[in-house]
This record gives structure tokens, C-alpha cells and sequence, in this order.
């Protein structure tokens, strides 16, 4: 008989940024895996990433990642150390992709597992951590991934930026709202909708359809924004681009923004310092010069009621956006996150919330 052959001792998975500026890889021991992976929703990780909640996963003290030419980590990625943080985090300096952290002192990588081919033989997700920092968030959407409960785990009292946020009051005495990344480079406020954007035919539609002084909100399963913000669903909130304070142009320069062109017409911003998402434009989002219409991202929110900001947005929960692309990605996770979403929704507000954007073609005719 030939002799058995036996499977390599170790496994090579492959990651990359939106850009491909990023790509690396990192061998496994097999008889570790799956490794496990955790859903994080401390309030320093929203910040840096600019998101609800990020996905990584612990390393095996001592790895390595592998840099296939001509990315490198050197060249291709900004560092960022938090004040009084151990832990220095990585982002591609084109597209302000997290690929994840380091803590040098221990030699242990933490990654971004959303970068990766999903395969539960590899990167398993099964658990929470940090819940109690982020109340509504993520957590509640997804308490199971198919039939697998996750875990909650809450091992220390996240005190970074956990104090409780109160209402602001801008230049003209009106509530509003705050967003920040972590190192903040990058501050404005949001202001509630104003008579104005109720009469405007167009910037109306981004307006709550249950609620007047409330904005709609979406979450977003596209892979775009997967691999951009590097986080297993994005969120956004739509909110006129005069309404902000202090107030950002089309071009969307502001403190410590770097903007990316990820499609033709569609412009995203970052923190160039810690890496933060921060913007989603597009040149459909709006009629005239002077209601351009902008995504925010929602990590960045500072709302006194958690991180579902919902005394501020109306969020869409008849079925995640961009649900196909997620379920093309992991369908299992996917498909478990929007039943979750849906079942959140009935929980929180007895029905399911659906509307949609403006049309491009849109107008104010």
C-alpha cells in the first residue's frame, strides 16, 4: 500500500485590506485550531475603529505575520499607541483598514478576523466581551451564531471613556449630539433635524419616518465596508452635512481626516492617527451644493444612552443592509445576526422598523 499522506502541521490563512495595501498571512498549528475568536465592544475599541463592535482574535504568544511583497507592515501600515495603553494598533495607511494589535511586551498579536476567509476551522467565534460598556449594542443582536450560544464576558470594568455622556449645546443653543475618535483628532456634533431639512423635498428623506427629531440609521453587511472598517457589520447614521459643527465641506477635511476614494463617486474618511472610520460620502447624496448628506459612523457617537443612540436615530431593522453580501461572506453569521437584529427590534420596540434612502434621482424639482 503507499503510504498515507499526512496533512501539513500547520495552516496558512491569507488576509487583505480594501486596498491591498495589507497582505499578510499567518500560519496556525492545526492542533490548535479553531481558535478562538471574540466580539469586542469596550468603548476604546469602538473609538479606534469606529465601529459598534470589532472581531478579533489572540494569537499564539511568539507568531509572526507573513508579509507577501510588496505589502510589509513597515511601509504599508500606521502605528497607534493609545495614552496608557500596552497595546500598539495597526491600520493600512491608504484605506484605514485595522488589521489588528500588538503587545509587544507579551509578543501576542491580537487580529481582525473579518479580513480572513470566514472558516470556523480556523477562527471560531464564541463569545462577548465588555458588554456592560456598550448597552444595546451588538451583543443583543447576536446572542447565537446558528444553534452555538456565545458567551458574555466581562472581565474587568472597561474604564476608558466610560463615564456617562450628556447633551450637548451648540453655537445656537440647540441639543446636540457628539462624535469622536479615540485620540480626537477628529470631534464635531450632530444637531437634531431642523425645519428646514422637514420642508427640503430631498434632505427630509433622511429624516426618521417615526419620529421628527430623529435621523434614520442602517446597518451595512457590504464586504466594502468589511474590509474598510474591518468589523463584522457597520452602522450608519445619515445626517445633512450643514448640520454638523464645526461644519465640514463635501471635501471632507476636518482635524485629523484622510480621505480614500473606494469606488468611483463614493469617498470615505479616517482618523489618521488612530485609524478611526469616521464618514461615508457619495456624490449621489445630494441635489444641490447645498444638502450633501452624509454617513456617519456610528462608533464614533457619544449618546448618554448607549451606543445605539436611539433618543437620536431610528434604526432599520426589517433586514440588515447589504444582507447578501454578508451571507455570501458567512452565511451562518450572518443569518443569525439578522434574526437577532429583527428579534432586538420586537424586544425593544414591538415591530419591525422599515424605510428606505432617497433615490439618487431624487430632486428638489
Amino acid at each position: 500500500m503507499p503510504p498515507t499522506e499526512q496533512a501539513p502541521s500547520t495552516v496558512l490563512s491569507r488576509a487583505r485590506c480594501y486596498c491591498g495595501s495589507l497582505d499578510y498571512g499567518v500560519s496556525l498549528p492545526r492542533e490548535i485550531l479553531p481558535l478562538s475568536a471574540y466580539i469586542c465592544h469596550c468603548s476604546r475599541c469602538r473609538y479606534i475603529h469606529g465601529a459598534i463592535s470589532i472581531t478579533h482574535a489572540t494569537l499564539p504568544k511568539g507568531s509572526s505575520l507573513k508579509f507577501f511583497e510588496p505589502s510589509s507592515l513597515a511601509l504599508c501600515a500606521t502605528q497607534y499607541r493609545p495614552q496608557g495603553s500596552k497595546y500598539y494598533h495597526y491600520f493600512c495607511s491608504t484605506c484605514g483598514c485595522h488589521l489588528g494589535g500588538r503587545d509587544e511586551h507579551e509578543d501576542v498579536w491580537y487580529l481582525s478576523i473579518v479580513l480572513f476567509p470566514y472558516d470556523e476551522s480556523v477562527f471560531r467565534i464564541d463569545k462577548h466581551c465588555f458588554t456592560a460598556s456598550a448597552p444595546g449594542g451588538l451583543h443583543e443582536w447576536l446572542p447565537s451564531i446558528a444553534d452555538r450560544p456565545l458567551d458574555i464576558m466581562n472581565p474587568v470594568q472597561d474604564t476608558h471613556n466610560s463615564q456617562a455622556y450628556k447633551s450637548e449645546v451648540g453655537s445656537n443653543g440647540k441639543e446636540r449630539l457628539r462624535a469622536q475618535c479615540d485620540c480626537g483628532g477628529i470631534s464635531f456634533t450632530i444637531q437634531r433635524p431642523t425645519q428646514e431639512v422637514l420642508e427640503d423635498a430631498y434632505m427630509r428623506g433622511y429624516v426618521s419616518p417615526e419620529d421628527p427629531t430623529k435621523w434614520k440609521a442602517m446597518t451595512d453587511a457590504c464586504n466594502d465596508c468589511r474590509l474598510i472598517t474591518s468589523t463584522v457589520l457597520s452602522a450608519w447614521a445619515y445626517v445633512p452635512l450643514k448640520l454638523i459643527e464645526p461644519r465640514i465641506g463635501p471635501d471632507l477635511m476636518h482635524g485629523t481626516m484622510k480621505s480614500y476614494i473606494s469606488s468611483p463617486g463614493s469617498r470615505r474618511t479616517f482618523c489618521r492617527v488612530c485609524g478611526a472610520t469616521t464618514l461615508y460620502w457619495s456624490d449621489t447624496r445630494h441635489t444641490t451644493d447645498d444638502d450633501h448628506v452624509i454617513g456617519i459612523a456610528i462608533g464614533l457617537l457619544r449618546a448618554p444612552e448607549g451606543i445605539n443612540a436611539i433618543g437620536w436615530l431610528t434604526w432599520r431593522t426589517a433586514e440588515l443592509g447589504w444582507l447578501d453580501a454578508g451571507s455570501e461572506y458567512a452565511k451562518s453569521l450572518y443569518h443569525s445576526l439578522n434574526q437577532g437584529h429583527q428579534d432586538w427590534s420586537i424586544r425593544a420596540f414591538g415591530r419591525l422598523v422599515d424605510f428606505k434612502l432617497p433615490k439618487p434621482d431624487v430632486s428638489t424639482d
